[in-house]
């Protein structure tokens, strides 16, 4: 069973989180984080010099936003794409 992680609470106090970090809070691949990367503009991880993803605090925020939207509320990466843009998930 996939671990419940509130949306913005209960986030570890860093800075920065590496790909695998953010994969395991997250409970999804690091190929899907990848993905989402294409397909939800926000989501702007850091690079370092040698090209390693260092996530912001925000990003993971967003990274699980978008997650509870298309595991539990079953929206398409449009539909949840098109909420996000539209300022409904700050209501």
């Amino acid at each position: 069973m996939p671990k419940e992680i509130p949306i913005l609470k209960e986030l570890p106090n860093k800075f920065y989180f590496k790909v695998g970090e953010v994969s395991e809070l997250a409970d999804v691949p690091a190929s899907v984080l990848r993905f989402w990367e294409t397909e939800f503009k926000k989501i702007k991880p850091k690079r370092t010099p040698s090209g390693q993803r260092l996530y912001r605090k925000e990003d993971l925020a967003l990274i699980l936003k978008i997650k509870h939207l298309l595991y539990k509320k079953k929206f398409t990466i449009q539909g949840a794409r098109q909420y996000l843009k539209s300022g409904s998930a700050n209501q």
